[in-house]
């Protein structure tokens, strides 16, 4: 599951993080062997091995983009070679902290040390260049804990569907890698356990006190994987011998595991792998032809991007060919290919072909490949927000039963909302209760009323007050903006239950934010303000797949009747979500913000919730600014709490135009716009109705130098939009980005045009590094099919997500999979970005109409 709070306070207010341009590689062995390149990782054509250049995250544990890792023959094929405690280990298991990482260039060594500090437990990790291969050793300078004799072991875990319908030889024994996990596996003892994260376990015993591990399918002292495929083809020995196993028995995310045990009682060297993945000779990565999988408006711009491999140089030209009615291939340009030069581990080139403006059917030729076909037509962009409206956003609404024609999305999930978390607890996801709740409830408390509205947020089944937020201001903005009346759902809230594809006259988008508005209105109602979140207890509810309302039983727990004991009315499981309801005056502006919104939006549609959320937005505000001044606050949470007042001052503004709001404004923009200009300028912008033209002189200084920094991007990247680092990849800031440049370019045209803004969009619809998937499912004509939703552990997708699209792992390697769903910073839908989609998609119509 994903880190709610990664995203959080850090998606509204951080800075963009721009990845510069770097040096190619260096000039590959001619003998093919591996090299130790100046960016810190073993390279030869084909194959790469990272050694720690990323390490794992200590709050959100083993996500599977740390450690020893193989990058073979353009795809990221092995992740996770450490010691470690689990034959298999899941996300929340423990993870060695590196201590020290050492390069050694002259030697053409990466040496690790690594640390688990609740065992006292040191080994170190060596990697050497060993000809077209590597040879890793574990070393300790004092005996296994005993603790962990035959727990600890070197791990190295290989991607599934990397391997799908391949074999295997184990000392010469042939066999097939398991399409489906089938087993072994083993029980355990709980008191065997390796605590995981916080004490929590993963895995639901309903009162055995026992779990699972997966046991080895095959063992031996030499491995061969895929020995039939040269691009996938490993070779891996060692003395000391190796478990072959599967981490899909006990996870879905789990990936196929190469193990050796490290011995007890023994020092110095006790482990000793050589891996030798096969590189073809000569390989080079096919070029990736970059652009819009939904099209193009004949009027836009139209510019591609060739991705090229290290060794690679641009060919001349890239052909635009039309499709006839007949079936006919013809070339209408031969459009120019430009060298643009070097990013990440790529070359690249780019190329226009905005001449082509004739309606119709083309798909573009560079060398041997070949695009899909796409359209070129004044409505290419009308309805590409309608599936995330029609389908995905009503698949994720709460406390609702969702049908969508012969299918069941989900049953009317977490009816027993929700109960007053615990004192002085830190969540698993992030969230946090200090000494006090903070309300009139005492912890464990069941509190009524709050099993109304709100969306599963998405991979998770959390009601997450500021991304919830977000959403309903997006919506509403949407709305504001654009009208649309689009009606394909029916929502009955009183009879909880929505039908996709069945009209029921009213407009989508109205009915959304009604929804999203009565979970947040919920918490005031309950509490006087807002809360953090409302979610899952127990670890292994959070990791439930599938429906969400077999999460729970929808029953309030009653502590008199017995586990699993049930009388009709309440239940005797504690499997209730928890309220956490910790105060922040950042998250309870943020939802004033969105009330705020909604209750414009509602406003002739549901006057009675327009009201309250009104009333809610204004109490909100007022009790804020009547609360004592925080003391010392972290730089991080102040700048969340002055971001989001400023953004509650901005919506109450606009719903109520009373000076209180506009004079707080003021006050708080202009510092905001020093400090963060990207986040800040689209507020600033559109306040200037509420300002003389004073506002706008001052403004425009400010709007000025933001159209310089969009300006650069075209130097620093050959997208032209912000592509960021981290564990969460960037399709969310893109998409803000474009929306920024939307509300700009309305505003003062002759400083910045439209071409960002379209830019955005096509980044997002298929113009980005690694693929050119539309990162929208079911929008444009190759998209995501596989992506991290509810339905993941079936490789499948929702319409109309969005995903969060390229991850930069580590120094240089861009990477989305299309084939593998669990990576959550690069395949996990979020309510707040899909919103924004809608939106940004709407401004784009209105901007090409």
């Amino acid at each position: 599951m994903k880190e709610s709070a990664v995203r959080g306070a850090l998606a509204v207010v951080a800075a963009l993080t721009l990845v510069a341009s770097v040096p190619a590689s260096p000039l590959l062995a001619a003998d093919g062997a591996l090299r130790l390149n100046d960016r810190e990782y073993f390279e030869t054509r084909g194959l790469s091995v990272l050694v720690f250049s990323s390490e794992y995250d200590g709050m959100f544990f083993d996500e599977k983009t740390a450690g020893i890792e193989l990058v073979h023959h353009g795809v990221r094929t092995a992740t996770g070679g450490a010691v470690r405690l689990k034959p298999t280990p899941e996300q929340w298991d423990q993870i060695p902290k590196l201590v020290k990482r050492t390069v050694d260039r002259q030697a053409g060594t990466i040496e690790v040390t690594l640390r688990y500090e609740d065992f006292d437990f040191d080994s170190r990790v060596l990697v050497k260049a060993d000809g077209r291969g590597v040879r890793v050793g574990v070393f300790l300078d004092r005996p296994l804990p005993e603790r962990l004799a035959g727990r600890a072991g070197l791990n190295l875990e290989f991607l599934p569907s990397a391997y799908f319908e391949r074999t295997y030889l184990c000392d010469g024994r042939p066999g097939i890698l398991p399409l489906h996990p089938s087993g072994p596996v083993k029980v355990l003892p709980a008191s065997t356990q390796i605590r995981q994260f916080a004490g929590h376990s993963t895995f639901d015993d309903r009162g055995r006190n026992e779990y699972v591990e997966a046991a080895p399918f095959a063992s031996g002292k030499t491995l061969v994987l895929a020995p039939e495929d040269p691009e996938r083809r490993v070779t891996i020995e060692s003395a000391e011998g190796l478990a072959l196993l599967d981490g899909r028995n006990v996870a879905q995310n789990g990936w196929f595991v190469v193990r050796t045990l490290l011995p007890a009682k023994a020092t110095g060297k006790v482990v000793e792998w050589s891996i030798r993945p096969n590189t073809i000779d000569g390989w080079k990565r096919a070029p990736v032809i970059a652009f819009s999988q939904a099209g193009y408006h004949p009027a836009q711009k139209k510019r591609g991007v060739v991705e090229l491999d290290a060794d690679d140089t641009p060919l001349g030209s890239v052909s635009v060919v039309e499709v006839t009615a007949q079936g006919d291939a013809i070339v209408r340009l031969q459009a120019k290919v430009e060298p643009w030069g070097e990013y990440l581990r790529y070359r690249y080139a780019t190329f226009d072909f905005s001449a082509i403006e004739r309606p119709g059917l083309y798909f573009l030729r560079y060398g041997n490949e070949r695009t899909p076909t796409f359209p070129i037509s004044p409505t290419a962009y009308a309805d590409i927000w309608h599936q995330t409206l029609d389908v995905w956003l009503p698949v994720q609404m709460d406390h609702m039963f969702v049908k969508e024609a012969y299918r069941v999305w989900h049953g009317a999930a977490h009816m027993d909302d929700a109960r007053q978390a615990p004192v002085d607890h830190q969540h698993f996801d992030g969230f946090k209760m200090g000494p006090s709740t903070d309300t009139r409830y005492a912890p464990g408390e069941h509190i009524p009323g709050l099993n109304v509205g709100g969306w599963t947020d998405a991979g998770d089944d959390d009601i997450r007050t500021v991304s919830h937020s977000a959403t309903v201001v997006y919506l509403a903005e949407t709305w504001e903006l654009f009208r649309p009346q689009r009606d394909e759902t029916l929502v009955d809230e009183s009879g909880r239950y929505v039908d996709i594809h069945h009209p029921d006259g009213r407009p989508d988008l109205l009915q959304q934010i009604e929804h999203g508005a009565l979970a947040l209105v919920a918490q005031h109602r309950a509490f006087g303000r807002a809360i953090q979140d409302i979610i899952a207890p127990q670890l292994h509810q959070y990791t439930h797949l599938g429906d969400w309302s077999t999460q729970t039983d929808g029953l309030p727990y009653d502590p008199a009747l017995r586990p699993f004991e049930s009388n009709g009315r309440a239940s005797g499981t504690p499997d209730d979500r928890w309220a956490f309801t910790e105060r922040s005056a950042g998250i309870n502006y943020v939802s004033s913000a969105a009330l705020a919104a909604a209750s414009r939006a509602l406003r002739g549609y549901d006057d009675a919730l327009a009201a309250e959320c009104l009333a809610a937005a204004q109490k909100a505000w007022a009790d804020e600014h009547t609360a004592p001044v925080p003391g010392a606050e972290p730089p991080r949470e102040a700048m969340f709490r002055q971001a989001a007042e400023m953004g509650s001052a901005f919506q109450l503004l606009l719903t109520t135009k009373e000076r209180l709001y506009a004079d707080r404004f003021q006050e708080l923009v202009w510092p905001a716009l020093d400090r963060v200009l990207g986040f800040s300028v689209a507020a600033a912008v559109r306040a200037m109705p509420y300002f003389g033209p004073e506002y706008r002189d001052r403004l425009a200084p400010y709007v000025r130098r933001y159209a310089d920094e969009v300006a650069s991007l075209q130097k620093q990247n050959p997208y032209g939009v912000p592509i960021t680092r981290g564990g969460w990849a960037g399709n969310e800031t893109v998409i803000r980005w474009a929306m920024t440049n939307y509300h700009v370019h309305k505003a003062f045209p002759d400083v910045l045009s439209r071409e960002s803004v379209l830019d955005g969009l096509t980044y997002v619809l298929g113009r980005h590094p690694a693929s050119n998937v539309s990162f929208v499912s079911g929008v444009g004509t190759v998209s995501k099919r596989i992506a991290y939703g509810q339905n993941r552990a079936d490789f499948a997708f929702i319409a109309g997500g969005v995903v969060p699209g390229v991850l930069v792992l580590k120094p240089d390697f861009p990477e989305n999979k299309e084939d593998w769903p669990f990576l959550w910073g690069e395949n996990e839908y979020v309510i707040d970005v899909c919103a924004e989609y809608i939106l940004l998609a709407n401004a784009v119509d209105d901007l090409l109409r």
